[in-house]
């Protein structure tokens, strides 16, 4: 069965105080476009999202986004004690200096002291994000399964709406052949009026050069030969649409070959209602085309 390459899929989930969410989109493309943002810090969660979607999908433009809200590291506060000694002997050398010139300072109190640089310092803690890493990646799996899902139910809706424009471009066909065959003796006594008035100004006639010609005449309006592959056209295509391997590519180049046909046919009719079946084939085609770029 046929997959769509347009679907949407997302998750959620949480571990400890972070918490995350998976979003991806795929819309047609001709080959596979893989467009994944995940956050920094994340070792490995990227290299398996890629192979994962790789070994998944065959066509589509993928677009995959990882949001984390990351728990924030705790942090304390410590005095970095050789700065703090260093800071200690100056204030003193200072003092000392001040009473010998006989200056009076103010005594320094402990928040002077540690407002100076470097006394008082920061720590964050490191972060193990081994958990986290696995909580996300446990999540790339299901997040995939249900994107394909998605893609097999639009395939499966694309394969009905595909399969009712093949059953009336048969109809359409079998009208052809119908006008087609209808038509045959008009097209003879028309070869023959069209001869005859030429052979009127003829002298001399070669009756192999006239058999050549009118049989040439006869094949140039002739439609069994674009009849009997527009058969084998629906035949083909019905047989991909229930293949289980990808056949967006193969059904586009159907697609274009029913056209080819399709123009061929108009282009021979030489009767308004052959005209009229081969337009609103062609309009059928056309829109069948449309959803088969939306295939696998």
């Amino acid at each position: 069965m046929i997959h769509s390459m347009t679907a949407f899929a997302s998750s959620t989930g949480t571990q400890g105080a972070n918490s995350w969410a998976w979003e991806v989109r795929g819309v047609n493309a001709r080959g596979l476009d893989l467009r994944l943002r995940i956050p920094e810090g994340l070792e490995g969660v990227e290299a398996k999202v890629r192979k994962a979607l790789s070994d998944a999908l065959s066509r589509g433009n993928v677009t995959l986004n990882l949001r984390l809200t990351r728990q924030e590291g705790t942090q304390s506060l410590s005095v970095n004690a050789p700065q703090l000694d260093a800071v200690l002997s100056a204030l003193d050398a200072v003092q000392e200096r001040a009473f010998e010139m006989g200056v009076t300072l103010a005594q320094p109190n402990a928040a002077d002291v540690l407002a100076q640089r470097g006394v008082l310092t920061q720590d964050t803690s490191d972060v193990d994000d081994t958990a986290l890493i696995a909580a996300i990646s446990s999540e790339i799996a299901p997040l995939i399964t249900a994107f394909v899902d998605m893609r097999a139910s639009e395939g499966a809706a694309l394969y009905n709406v595909i399969t009712a424009q093949l059953n009336e471009i048969a109809d359409l066909i079998a009208q052809a052949d119908a006008a087609a065959t209808a038509r045959r003796p008009q097209v003879k006594a028309k070869l023959t009026a069209d001869m005859g008035r030429i052979l009127e100004d003829i002298a001399e006639v070669d009756e192999g050069r006239i058999a050549q010609e009118l049989a040439l005449l006869a094949v140039k309006s002739d439609v069994t030969e674009e009849i009997d592959r527009l058969k084998a056209h629906v035949a083909a295509a019905k047989g991909l649409l229930s293949d289980p391997k990808p056949a967006g590519r193969k059904l586009d180049f159907l697609a274009q070959e029913f056209n080819r046909e399709a123009n061929t046919l108009c282009a021979k009719a030489g009767a308004p209602n052959l005209t009229a079946i081969g337009l609103d084939l062609k309009a059928v085609i056309d829109q069948m085309r449309e959803q088969i770029q939306n295939v696998e």
